[in-house]
């Protein structure tokens, strides 16, 4: 029987189409349309196009109209994102949530005719650990390349290792400014497309403020000032709409109230508008969605975010304070953040190429020709300088622990990953082989960082519960929505910054009432761990000290103590030392758990070298619980003036919680020593003239050769004085100088490598006059040094080519001396000293010794270290 109209399946959507030729009018990328239509049917694509040619609102459409299915795009920001979908909506002539959606975080638009979305790189990562097969895309897009975010660099690898298990999944990559075959290769020989240029006649022009940019402390305020009148000055001449660039939201912010008060006190109407991160959407919006007819003309002043992945219509004049803001991690500190330098010289042309895509325009760099000259030619790839405890979760879930294996434009850094793998391990997201736990591959899919994400669960699941049930994933989630926003509190309060938020007396309070709202819903619906084994409550009931557990959840190793009473300056579990800011309403708190700590000098530092920005009390009890991974009780042993003296000692991490002296023993020898060393580095021993020539000579060798033969410079000795120094050592050795450093280094050598050594890099060298000289051999901190034979300048007569040591890999340096052993030349080129320099020497030295030869001829004659014999008698 046929089924009823009413029971009968509805019939799928036909897939929407595009208008291309409506959506691309105008715009330069167009003239590709065929090129890109034709590699988007090739399985993999890469679109090279300098910003303002309109591939990102040109390329999705076209993907969509060739594949037949959902495509997504990838946007480095949410406001970029929004207004990318934005515009592509209104040049369809549809509705946001029809054919063009959205996704970012907290905020998604689509619809089951949805045929491009536009995402954040975090949302579609988390999404392709939830599926990898992703299913209903038909292809996926990844703009803006060329920045080398963490996130992208990382998708990349990972959707091509996604396109090879579906075949049918397209994966592009688009972007201003990239090695386009370098990201060709990562996707498997994708097919490039390059877009050329179409910029109109732009005019560039440098106005250098007198006071610095930078100081200590950030971006100076007499360089805002000269910023400021500078782009006033300009716009007023040009008349048009200006773009400003500045590194950050705090510099934007006042930069917008000074030109507020320039253009306030002038005839002709501007309007001055701030574009950053920290806007509310509404506000973003009206500062990317242009100038409308009979409205006056505008200064829009923006973050990075409109260098390349945003553009904001209407600009012919952009002013250029040349500086960006750029993650950078001090790994022996224990601390990653934002910092002001130098923008790169790329980020430099495509922003004053932002003047002249509809037009001629102008740019105003507000620095030197020379300060531009010094700037990076590019830079970094966020990956060699990023925290990459987030970036190691996913690669575990992926199923490439550390990155290995997985197709990357640059790999981790081998320290840092291992670091960060060691960090999630201790947070119990991954196991030993690098593998996630189920924790950690929920904390994975949250919509935030993995820090964050674990302090909420186990937040929820571990405050102490009170009437109201949902109460403890509400402390958490607001804990957590402060200190994920771009929120500063003021003195380094936390607590009194969640008072501030919760009374909507500080800016941004209600984004963090909806991001605490939406962190609530997640906590509540994942508290559960069924089998994981029963981890202590947290015991605090009050507030402030609750807000210092959830902090403790997600960084134990920044649980910290004071030093002393009275003082401001703090021990945290991981050695770091940092103080908090004068006139802190955390002062006199005993237990701290630090969120954030940054480098500062002087008095803001209390001599620690670091300041604490965001922190609340903790309860002690709550410390040492959530610290419990931390705790350590053993025995400690020092080497003080040639005796070993022992102590009992307990401790959190670096933390010092008891120590009690104990009678040393022979077992306690060689750690004291080894500690010693440590402590005082290699100076501290006593390096012998056979020790020292030995050391260098093998450090020559592992700079040209590498593996197998060791390294031998400071840190890679120090790091493995267990298997060198500590075989010298017996119970009874406590007297440094006497270590037999030379065994010590020979047991490094490789075997059956070693056998060559000498040959490699021999103490003497013959020369011609047959005796031996030394060759004292360089430094091994220095990487470019070289081996340096000093000999008498007639013990080389007739020798033509300069010897090579390490296979021929490595010049040998003469310093040639005079009868006296002073210098007199330096060369590498014997054979080019003779037949030039020579000379003049001779001139100069022949009469002052006249007992030594110095033939004009200084090939033929006899090498010689003796003076010239005298003349018989007859």
């Amino acid at each position: 029987m046929a089924p009823s109209p009413a029971s009968a399946a509805a019939p799928s959507p036909a897939p929407h189409r595009f208008d291309l030729d409506a959506v691309g009018a105008g715009l330069p990328v167009a003239d590709a349309r065929e090129e890109l239509e034709q590699a988007a049917r090739s399985g993999a694509m890469v679109v090279t196009a300098p910003p303002g040619t309109g591939k990102t609102t040109l390329v999705p459409p076209l993907v969509a109209n060739v594949t037949g299915g959902l495509t997504l795009v990838t946007q480095p920001r949410r406001v970029a994102v929004r207004a990318a979908a934005r515009r592509l909506a209104s040049l369809d002539g549809s509705a946001l949530g029809g054919p063009v959606g959205f996704t970012v975080r907290g905020q998604r638009e689509v619809g089951p005719q949805t045929a491009v979305e536009m995402l954040t790189p975090g949302v579609l990562l988390r999404r392709l650990l939830a599926d990898p097969s992703l299913p209903g895309v038909a292809a996926v897009v990844l703009d803006e390349v060329h920045e080398r975010s963490l996130e992208t660099d990382l998708l990349l690898g990972m959707l091509a290792e996604a396109g090879q298990l579906r075949e049918d999944l397209l994966v592009g990559a688009m972007s201003a400014t990239l090695d386009a075959a370098a990201v060709a290769e990562v996707l498997d020989g994708a097919a490039i497309v390059e877009v050329p240029s179409a910029l109109h006649p732009l005019t560039i022009e440098h106005a250098p403020s007198p006071a610095p940019r930078l100081d200590a402390r950030g971006v100076t305020r007499e360089y805002l000032d000269h910023l400021a009148r500078t782009a006033a000055r300009a716009q007023r001449e040009q008349g048009t709409d200006a773009l400003v660039f500045l590194p950050g939201a705090r510099e934007a912010d006042e930069v917008v109230n000074r030109l507020q008060g320039l253009v306030s006190a002038g005839s002709d109407e501007v309007e001055v508008l701030a574009l950053h991160g920290r806007l509310p959407a509404a506000q973003q919006d009206r500062a990317t969605s242009g100038r409308r007819p009979g409205e006056p003309p505008r200064i829009v002043v923006s973050t990075a975010l409109a260098e390349s992945s945003l553009t904001v219509p209407g600009v012919h004049l952009v002013i250029d304070a040349g500086l960006s803001r750029e993650v950078r991690r001090d790994r022996g500190r224990d601390m990653s953040g934002l910092v002001t330098v130098s923008a790169s010289r790329a980020a430099i042309e495509q922003r004053a190429g932002r003047a002249a895509r509809q037009g001629p325009g102008r740019a105003v760099r507000v620095f030197s020709e020379a300060e531009l000259a010094g700037m990076p030619a590019q830079s970094p790839p966020e990956i060699t300088a990023a925290d990459l405890t987030d970036a190691a979760l996913w690669l575990a879930c992926w199923g490439t622990p550390r990155g290995e294996g997985l197709p990357l434009l640059t790999p981790p850094p081998a320290a840092e990953i291992r670091a960060a793998e060691q960090t999630l391990q201790a947070l119990d997201l991954v196991d030993d082989e690098g593998r996630p736990t189920p924790a950690g591959t929920r904390v994975a899919r949250l919509p935030i960082g993995v820090r964050e994400a674990r302090a909420l669960l186990e937040g929820a699941r571990r405050l102490p519960q009170n009437s109201t049930a949902a109460r403890p994933a509400e402390i958490a989630a607001e804990v957590v929505a402060a200190v994920s926003d771009d929120h500063r509190p003021a003195g380094a309060d936390l607590p009194r910054l969640l008072t501030d938020l919760r009374s909507g007396r500080v800016p941004g309070a209600e984004r963090w009432r909806r991001e605490r709202d939406r962190l609530t819903r997640l906590a509540s619906g994942g508290t559960s761990r069924s089998g994981a084994p029963e981890e202590p409550g947290i015991s605090a009931t009050d507030p402030a000290e609750q807000a210092g557990a959830v902090l403790a959840l997600a960084r134990p190793e920044r649980i910290a103590r004071r030093v002393g009473e009275g003082s401001r300056s703090y021990l945290l579990a991981s050695g770091t030392r940092a103080a908090l800011p004068e006139g802190s309403g955390l002062l006199g708190v005993e237990w701290l758990a630090v969120w954030e700590v940054q480098r500062a000098e002087g008095r803001a530092a209390d001599g620690t070298g670091a300041v604490v920005r965001a922190a609340a009390p903790l309860a002690e009890a709550d410390a040492l619980a959530l610290g419990a991974g931390l705790l350590v009780d053993g025995r400690t042993a020092v080497l003080e003036n040639g005796t070993v003296r022992a102590r009992r000692r307990r401790a959190l991490g670096a933390i010092e919680l008891a120590s009690t002296p104990v009678a040393a023993t022979a077992e306690d020898t060689v750690p004291a020593v080894l500690a010693a060393v440590r402590r005082d580095a290699l100076s501290a021993l006593s390096w012998s003239e056979a020790a020292t020539s030995l050391r260098a000579r093998l450090a020559l060798v592992h700079r040209e050769l590498g593996a197998p033969w060791p390294a031998m410079d400071e840190a890679a000795l120090l790091d493995g004085l267990e298997t060198w120094l500590a075989p010298q050592l017996s119970a009874r050795t406590t007297r440094l100088e006497r270590i037999d450093l030379v065994a010590g280094l020979r047991s490094l050598l490789p075997w059956p490598e070693a056998a060559e050594l000498d040959s490699l890099v021999p103490e003497r060298l013959a020369v011609p006059s047959g005796s031996t000289a030394r060759i004292d051999y360089p430094d091994p901190e220095d990487p470019s040094a070289r081996p340096v034979v000093a000999v008498k300048l007639q013990e080389l007569f007739g020798l033509a080519e300069t010897p090579r040591l390490v296979r021929g890999r490595v010049p040998v340096l003469f310093h040639l001396l005079s009868p006296a052993r002073r210098p007199l030349a330096v060369t590498d080129d014997l054979r080019s000293f003779w037949d030039g320099p020579y000379q003049e020497v001779r001139k100069e030295m022949r009469g002052r010794y006249p007992k030594h030869p110095w033939p004009e001829d200084p090939w033929t004659a006899p090498a010689t270290a003796r003076t010239t014999r005298a003349p018989q008698r007859r």
